[in-house]
């Protein structure tokens, strides 16, 4: 394989180290904002006992633990990724006997393989500002799901990232122009709701939270060091003034005066209809 799209998570399994990649997602999976962020929007999305829930892009299966948690023993979980390292992945971070209801599917969330109305919820977290076609995407997981259950959507927007750094002009160069480079809509978190409405989903909702970091956590800390390689990768800055730009973050850690923040926004809706008897 070979990647084609300057984004390495559309094509994990073709970028030149997909464990690297896979591991980011568990090194941003542990870090406590984040943390933070991704239960608070599954309680927002009303996960309840034994209900059956698919996320969709489940990468190396961090928000299907805390799911399987939600919907207990009764429950059942599904995880669906088009990577096979992934998968497998995940698959082995899923085998405890609590996640035994944990079942992780090779599949392309463009067409998922699953009868419609299947589950009671469907997810995608921090997937839709990587997928081509999000309406496509986000119609399909309304297909797959009964009539009264909920899709929930939970995405970064990089239009609003604010962090500290004393060259701010070099600062916003580097953040909007790699973003603008790598994805297509790099405002993704704030389309959700219209995602949702114009899949045909009713009630949707709205809930903004904001990743915070005063330490440089090592997520955030690989976060900026990708910045700046994708800096110099698409000409924005040579080699030597994003080196100066990492060094800028250190001291400002130095002096316990780092800042960085990003808002995550997550929508949900519902489908039209009665549930039906199972």
């Amino acid at each position: 394989m070979r990647a084609s799209h300057p984004d390495p998570y559309r094509a994990i399994d073709a970028q030149a180290d997909p464990d690297k990649l896979i591991q980011s997602l568990e090194q941003r999976g542990r870090t406590r904002s984040h943390a933070q962020l991704r239960r608070r929007f599954l309680r927002f999305v009303g996960i309840r006992p034994a209900e059956r829930v698919l996320e969709v892009g489940c990468g190396s299966g961090v928000v299907l633990r805390d799911v399987a948690a939600l919907v207990g023993p009764e429950g059942r979980v599904v995880g669906v990724d088009p990577s096979r390292r992934a998968v497998d992945i995940a698959r082995s971070l899923c085998a405890g006997p609590e996640h035994r209801r944990v079942t992780v599917r090779l599949g392309d969330g463009m067409a998922l393989p699953f009868s419609a109305r299947r589950f009671d919820v469907a997810l995608a977290v921090t997937v839709v500002l990587h997928v081509a076609d999000p309406q496509a995407l986000v119609t399909e997981m309304a297909r797959v799901t009964r009539p009264g259950g909920r899709i929930g959507l939970q995405d970064q927007d990089f239009g609003t990232v604010a962090v500290t750094h004393p060259d701010r002009e070099l600062t916003d160069r580097i953040m909007r122009g790699v973003a603008s480079r790598i994805y297509e809509e790099p405002h993704s978190g704030r389309r959700l709701p219209g995602l949702l409405r114009a899949a045909g989903l009713d009630d949707v909702r709205l809930r903004t939270g904001v990743y915070q970091d005063t330490d440089l956590e090592p997520y955030t800390k690989t976060f900026l060091e990708r910045r700046a390689e994708n800096a110099v990768r698409f000409g924005i800055a040579d080699a030597t003034t994003v080196q100066r730009w990492l060094d800028g973050f250190t001291r400002l850690v130095a002096d316990r005066s780092f800042v960085m923040t990003m808002n995550f926004y997550g929508a949900v809706g519902t489908k039209p209809g009665r549930k039906t008897a199972q």
